[in-house]
């Protein structure tokens, strides 16, 4: 009971750890760019803090350049620029000597609750973003339309998922119950090509790409991530198909079913948590891919994926992170709605031939 209490405990504070980040990231989606640069998302919650009660701009008799008198308190402008606090009140100037405001400010209980929609709104549809600052200038910016890359992506992952599922089925199935010359060396080599690193291939393929005028094209990507998902794909499907029961097969052959009835009609549906699985796996690892993008496709603004065009989103300085964190979950619709589509039949394919009798 001890112990089982102890793993548990372990667990729930090992999936606290890895949700509060996530949390953070799509409380921030909501929030406004100025808050988030000046607060952290947890502020949203009640927390002591000054709060803002008033506002005083004074006329053009008040000389800035001398001492001025606000609450009882005589100050200089550089003083009331860096701030002035008492025990349960704060002076601060916001803005520059010509344009700005005295924020008067006490002590107590607030919590940030300013959400919006604007940031998805200038990544989906590539709105323009008006912001106050806090001296009470304007700034205008223009958002970033992710809905072609968007369409990118599903064009790349949907061929890249489906092509490498339809040729390891098939050869899942020839090594499965099929009889001919070098099948299980051929078979070792498909499970040897599992250990080689996406990464030392690239250089190649790519000089290959340019030879022949592929790179750029989406084929190329289809034809990387096909390659890559092959050898696994084809583990994953023989494990489960060479567990299927005989007698199925076997009455068929004696129905005079060819090799490709057989296939289509009863491999295939009875391989659905197979395929599912693998499935997610290749769907998930192509719609995340940067590096293959980015190499095989380029900077190309129209031919962009989801995943260059978030990195873009940032900014040079790193001043758009809040595009970003909208960016983010957006792109994780999709996969999500893959996964819980299709989750019912992942335990199924992992366990597929891991059990035997």
């Amino acid at each position: 009971m001890l112990n089982s209490l102890l793993i548990n405990g372990v667990l729930a504070v090992i999936c606290l750890c890895w949700t509060v980040p996530t949390i953070g990231l799509l409380i921030s989606s909501f929030r406004d760019r100025i808050d988030i640069n000046r607060t952290g998302w947890w502020t949203i919650f009640p927390h002591k803090d000054w709060v803002s009660v008033e506002k005083v701009k004074p006329g053009p008799e008040v000389d800035r350049n001398q001492p001025m008198t606000f609450e009882g308190i005589t100050a200089t402008f550089e003083e009331f620029s860096q701030g002035i606090e008492t025990k349960d009140l704060r002076l601060k100037w916001v803005g520059n000597r010509r344009v700005g405001y005295l924020d008067i400010q006490r002590y107590g209980w607030t919590a940030a609750s300013n959400f919006s929609l604007e940031n998805y709104k200038q990544v989906l549809a590539g709105d323009d973003y008006t912001a106050t600052l806090a001296d009470g200038t304007t700034v205008t910016e223009r958002g970033d339309n992710m809905n072609r890359a968007f369409l990118n992506s599903l064009a790349v992952a949907i061929p890249a998922t489906v092509i490498p599922i339809s040729l390891a089925a098939f050869a899942a199935y020839g090594f499965a119950w099929m009889k001919f010359p070098a099948r299980k060396m051929l078979f070792a080599l498909v499970v040897a090509l599992l250990v080689v690193p996406l990464q030392i291939a690239l250089v190649p393929i790519l000089r290959d790409y340019v030879r022949l005028d592929l790179n750029g094209t989406f084929l190329a990507v289809w034809l990387a991530h096909t390659g890559f998902g092959l050898p696994l794909a084809t583990y994953l499907l023989f494990n489960y198909m060479s567990e299927l029961p005989r007698d199925i097969l076997e009455a068929a052959f004696v129905d005079g079913a060819s090799h490709f009835t057989i296939f289509t009609k009863l491999i295939l549906p009875l391989s659905v948590p197979a395929l599912a699985s693998f499935a997610i796996f290749q769907f998930l690892w192509v719609w995340n891919d940067y590096l293959v993008a980015l190499i095989f496709i380029g900077a190309s603004p129209t031919n962009q994926l989801l995943t260059q065009r978030l990195a873009e989103i940032v900014g040079s300085r790193g001043q758009d992170w809040h595009l970003l964190t909208a960016g983010a979950f957006i792109t994780m619709l999709l996969p999500l709605a893959v996964f819980f589509g299709l989750q019912r039949f992942f335990v199924r394919g992992l366990l597929a031939g891991s059990v035997k009798g």
